[in-house]
């Protein structure tokens, strides 16, 4: 590591995180079902991943207000408390297209319970959305709150079965923005920003700014897992990633065959999630249908209509949830034999 910056007062833990799908009631308003979202978080936290992502694109954030996102972070430490994880790490999505509503967000966010913040750019006005204006951005909001602030470093990902005019998985979510290694390290040396999601897909950027900061000056993370064990060969710490929804053990395990130097294992176990996680790059819906299909039974979660996404987006198609089931099967049996993380 070349940089001489301070290690950050709370470095984000290195591991799997889970970006949390948003559970609503079978009603025509589709309230969030906050009774649901505590049972979805235990299983995940008893799947083994090491932290839960509430409100980020997964989430369908921005579909949320900001008391639901609010309340969601309090369920979620509740369900930690309950699992005696009180430190459980919780990162909540703090999004906004203001300052002001950023700051609001990251306060809310930490007065919930949550213990870091994920921030993406601004994006409404791309061209006005210069370096500067971006740096600006998060070096004001990082001032403004006590919630450590990880950025959110997103391009448009074309899926495997997307055609250009039918743009899928990140369609406007940072409306074409793709912040540039340099730019995140400059401002990896503010004292309270503390890594980097790379959704991005960029393993360049991986070994750029991991060759010039360690974990605890300045964190990077995959944003997704099927391409974890290149981010970790690269010097990455972990992953953001949806599939972890459907098969957090499978994650999970993946990340500790890794560590515990099982490269032939964990290469073998790489190449079946990246063949499964390729449903979730296809949107939301097909990753609620597969969390749905696969881990609701077991989380306690019979009814599909909780799965299905919020109003005016429609759940899949029976042509898709088929297709879902197929990519995503030959995980079942790997993830139905792996144990639950041991109790703390």
């Amino acid at each position: 590591m070349t940089s001489t910056i301070a290690s950050k007062s709370t470095p984000i833990p290195p591991g799997i995180y889970c970006p949390v799908i948003s559970l609503y009631k079978p009603t025509a308003r589709q309230e969030v079902d906050y009774d649901a979202s505590y049972k979805f978080f235990s299983h995940l936290i008893r799947g083994g991943v090491d932290g839960l992502v509430l409100a980020g694109t997964t989430a369908e954030a921005v579909l949320l207000s900001a008391e639901e996102r609010k309340e969601l972070v309090k369920v979620a430490r509740r369900a930690a408390i309950d699992l005696g994880r009180p430190q459980f790490p919780i990162v909540a999505g703090i999004s906004g297209q203001s300052t002001n509503e950023s700051i609001k967000l990251a306060d809310d966010a930490l007065e919930a319970g949550a213990s870091f913040g994920l921030l993406l750019p601004p994006s409404y006005w791309a061209k006005a959305a210069t370096k500067d204006v971006i740096v600006g951005f998060y070096r004001d909001v990082a001032d403004s709150t006590r919630l450590p602030v990880v950025i959110y470093s997103v391009r448009h990902l074309e899926s495997n079965n997307c055609n250009k005019s039918n743009l899928c998985q990140f369609p406007a979510v940072c409306n074409g923005i793709d912040m540039n290694s340099d730019t995140m390290s400059e401002l990896a040396h503010h004292p309270n920003i503390v890594g980097v999601k790379l959704t991005c897909g960029n393993a360049g950027k991986v070994t750029r700014l991991t060759e010039e900061y360690s974990h605890e000056q300045f964190a990077v993370y995959a944003g997704s897992s099927d391409w974890l064990i290149p981010c970790l060969a690269g010097g990455g710490v972990g992953c953001v990633t949806g599939i972890a929804n459907v098969f957090p053990k499978c994650v999970a395990q993946l990340y500790a065959l890794w560590n515990q130097g099982k490269t032939k294992e964990a290469r073998e176990l790489q190449g079946l999630v990246a063949q499964a996680e390729k449903a979730c790059k296809e949107g939301i819906a097909p990753t609620k249908f597969g969390a749905a299909h696969f881990a609701g039974p077991a989380a306690g979660l019979t009814d599909a209509k909780t799965f299905w996404p919020r109003k005016p987006y429609a759940p899949c198609g029976e042509e898709k949830s088929a297709w879902v089931v197929q990519v995503m099967q030959h995980l079942e049996n790997v993830e139905q034999a792996l144990p639950d993380a041991p109790s703390v």
